[in-house]
């Protein structure tokens, strides 16, 4: 191109929509590195915060969901919505973007529908095997869609859907290294089967009680164990487990060098985020699989069940902890065949390359040479 590049970003709520939008636009700034960014998000979440953090422009919306637990809440809903989408005509017609690529969240329906109408085209991402309710109406206006789980066509009729992968964090592609050296960097001993308990940044409870149930027999296995326990839980395991705890046992409010952790891990317990899953499929160690039951529509459950279908991962609802965690991960802690089986498995699921691919697809459908 002879001029620069002008790209409009949409995706917020969550860091599973946040995290895909910044690394996209990281790599088309790598094969762009003068082109114009602006974002759209939601006034007062994550991304008005993450987003300048990484080092681009966002403009916010008055734009919520729809709040099926307090119906008094949606009154203003409507006035929220028209607002939203003036505001997304009116930045859309003064940045005159290129493109428009949008990954989910309250935000993406209004600027990408107001990109579409304005002509601009547009690109979606989807992260989990169930699609939102925003990004399958804006299949219906995009150039292609983009998703990070197979055969996803049957939701997106007549568009162009390509199974790419979801973007995920660099380091967790380049840094990951042999599991005996990742056991021994971390302290923890390199013959000893390791478990890594993750719930996500804020930790899950059904997981922290579950290992408060089952600390006794780690420590009789003799099995080592990183856990992740998130911020609100972290003083009272501490407290409740100290006599418990020594070098088999590390229990962490939250992990930084994540890749460190997989690497060291034998086998990861974790929520089926869609991140997270597409992290664990590149880390290709077996896992087991709790999905967040108040996910909207359930779609960690639909992510695990996808592994599952492929003997990827194995899976334990909520309201099966009691009966299933443990005999469940006994599974694939006493067979090294089944690990093996799933780590291969994975395989099928890993894209280390995701971001790469659905910029050089979105560049190849406009024609943009780069």
């Amino acid at each position: 191109m002879n001029r620069k590049l002008k790209v409009l970003m949409s995706g917020g709520g969550t860091g599973g929509h946040i995290f895909p939008a910044i690394a996209i636009a990281d790599e088309i700034r790598k094969r762009f590195p003068d082109a114009e960014f602006l974002f759209i998000g939601a006034n007062g979440k994550m991304e008005m915060e993450k987003v300048p953090q990484a080092g681009y422009k966002i403009t916010g919306l008055n734009i919520a969901g729809f709040d099926r637990g307090n119906l008094i809440k949606n009154i203003g809903l409507p006035l929220k919505v028209v607002s939203s989408l003036a505001k997304a005509r009116k930045t859309v017609k003064e940045f005159k973007p290129d493109f428009t690529v949008g990954t989910g969240g309250f935000a993406s329906g209004p600027a990408l529908f107001m990109a579409s109408a304005l002509g601009v085209p547009i690109f979606v991402q989807e992260q989990n095997s169930l699609p939102g309710k925003t990004n399958t109406f804006l299949a219906k206006r995009a150039k292609a869609v983009f998703t990070a789980y197979p055969n996803m066509e049957k939701f997106f009729h007549g568009t162009k859907t390509y199974f790419l992968g979801n973007p995920i964090r660099k380091n967790i592609i380049t840094d990951l290294i042999e599991s005996d050296a990742a056991k021994e960097k971390s302290g923890l001993e390199k013959n000893k089967l390791t478990i890594l308990s993750v719930g996500g940044s804020l930790g899950s409870r059904t997981l922290n009680n579950a290992w408060k149930e089952h600390l006794d027999e780690i420590i009789e296995k003799d099995y080592q164990l990183i856990w992740q326990t998130g911020k609100n839980d972290y003083q009272n395991i501490l407290a409740e487990t100290e006599s418990k705890q020594n070098r088999n046992i590390q229990i962490i409010e939250f992990i930084k060098n994540m890749e460190l952790a997989y690497s060291a891990a034998d086998i990861i317990v974790s929520r089926a985020g869609a991140i997270a899953i597409s992290e664990l499929a590149v880390a290709k160690k077996p896992v087991l699989l709790v999905p967040f039951p108040f996910a909207a529509e359930d779609h960690q459950t639909k992510n695990a069940m996808t592994l599952v279908e492929k003997n990827a991962a194995r899976m334990v609802k909520d309201t099966e902890m009691k009966e299933k965690f443990w005999p469940t991960l006994m599974e694939i802690c006493e067979s090294e065949n089944l690990r093996k089986e799933m780590s291969a498995n994975l395989d099928f699921f890993a894209k280390p390359n995701a971001a790469q691919e659905i910029v050089t697809e979105t560049l190849s459908t406009l024609n943009i040479k780069f």
